[in-house]
């Protein structure tokens, strides 16, 4: 495969990741840790950046990919645990959120208040979403659309605008607010749930391996190669735009007080280039969440289609462009009132076993190791998920409560350990049982 290749690879799986929560969560995170933005960044990059490509690498090493990574803890888990996944990156969550953000950033700055924006709203997915199904109906093409041209011009937006505030802004950083005066680095591991690339890598090692395999390579060491190629350049891209908004995030913070980052890009935006700065911002947007979509879409219809094999890609790919275009026109805040605590739940769970998949060889693919971890984890993901939606669990709330890490949204962490030795040493009891049961027959 010719390094060209290989590069727009990288570049369309970059434009797949850099939606809309990557435009969105750093430039805050900027503004909000101030004084301890780099701790706070690295964290953020760590979850951001760093894991999803653990886990692009970790499903390019196994045959068969997220799903046969999950059958190492049970098949009706895995199939379960890749469904919730693929719905919530999908149609049910991700696909409306990014859509939405497009409508919020690209179409309703330019809008007159007479404008009925619930009906704008409407129109405006029915053209995105028709674009959205089109460019995901031919997967062999999305290399050429998105790697190809729309990347690029991502790109060269992107470095105008972030070009223009090195240049024009210079305000000193402010205090952190109060969730960063202490476990910034943690705080920011956590706002790097929030890109949701993690669980996206799941689904888009599909469509990175397909795009590889139709250049005609086939053999598992090369596949994994230029999969981490791909995801190198793809991550460089990532960080440094990240450091990038985080940066005039923590400069604009002297500029006043802001509600979440879109308030932050807009007015930066607005300083720095005028009225001009409104419509770039606005084509970032748009194309950033078209792309991700796109992504979104192609690897919901690539998954879906082979584990229900009489649904083929095609009606898969409409049926998500449908329901995504449906619970769009929901609004932007409903949606987003369930990512926090899916996310919750859901990354750690995917933290662990990405991890175990690395140790694999090591506990001799022992599945109560599997078992055992994803099962303690996913105890208190769940309430830490509750915990997001809203609800406290009395007695279990505070045993909870007391877990070390708990206090930074960390909690699970030690439960996890916990159940990984519960495992190993469940695995080596049953390794062993035989051995001493043959000794007391010959005695």
């Amino acid at each position: 495969m010719r390094r060209l290749d290989t590069l727009f690879i990288g570049l369309m799986l970059f434009s797949m990741f850099f939606g809309a929560g990557n435009l969105i969560f750093p430039p805050f995170l900027g503004a909000q840790s101030g004084t301890s933005y780099w701790l706070a960044m690295a964290g953020f990059i760590i979850t951001g950046v760093g894991l999803p490509f653990a886990v692009l690498y970790a499903v390019s090493l196994v045959k068969g990919g997220a799903q046969t990574i999950g059958n190492r803890v049970h098949p009706v888990f895995s199939t379960v645990f890749m469904v919730v996944v693929y719905l919530s990156i999908g149609p049910f969550l991700a696909i409306p959120r990014n859509a939405n953000v497009a409508y919020e950033m690209g179409v309703k700055p330019f809008l007159g208040q007479s404008l009925n924006s619930s009906l704008v709203l409407f129109l405006f997915t029915v053209l995105f979403f028709a674009l959205v199904y089109v460019v995901s109906l031919n997967p062999s093409k999305m290399e050429k659309y998105m790697g190809r041209w729309i990347t690029p011009a991502l790109l060269l937006a992107m470095v105008v605008l972030c070009v223009a505030g090195f240049v024009k802004l210079d305000a000193p950083f402010q205090s952190p607010s109060a969730a960063y005066q202490s476990g910034a680095f943690s705080k920011g591991f956590l706002e790097g749930y929030n890109t949701m690339d993690a669980l996206a890598s799941l689904a888009f090692g599909i469509v990175i391996l397909t795009s590889i395999q139709q250049r005609g390579i086939r053999d598992r060491k090369q596949l994994t190669n230029y999969t981490l190629k791909a995801g190198l350049i793809a991550g460089v891209l990532l960080s440094l735009i990240y450091v990038s908004l985080g940066l005039m995030g923590a400069r604009m913070a002297a500029s006043g007080s802001f509600e979440n980052g879109t308030d932050i890009l807009s007015a930066a935006s607005t300083l720095l280039l005028g009225q001009s700065g409104k419509t770039l911002l606005g084509l970032i947007f748009t194309l950033a969440c078209f792309t991700t979509v796109v992504g979104l879409t192609s690897a919901c219809g690539q998954y879906f289609s082979n584990l229900m094999p009489k649904a083929s890609y095609k009606s898969v790919v409409l049926a998500v462009t449908l329901a995504g275009f449906t619970l769009s026109n929901l609004g932007l805040n409903q949606i987003l009132k369930v990512s926090v605590p899916f996310l919750v739940t859901a990354y750690p769970l995917t933290i662990v076993l990405i991890t175990l998949t690395f140790f694999h060889r090591f506990f001799k693919h022992a599945k109560t190791v599997y078992g055992c971890a994803l099962l303690f984890t996913g105890v208190f993901t769940v309430i830490g998920g509750l915990n997001a939606f809203g609800l406290k669990l009395g007695p279990v709330q505070t045993m909870s409560d007391i877990l070390p890490l708990s206090s930074v949204g960390l909690g699970w962490v030690v439960p996890a350990l916990a159940g990984t030795a519960a495992g190993l040493a469940i695995s080596r009891f049953r390794s062993h049982t035989p051995a001493v049961e043959k000794e007391l027959k010959v005695s």
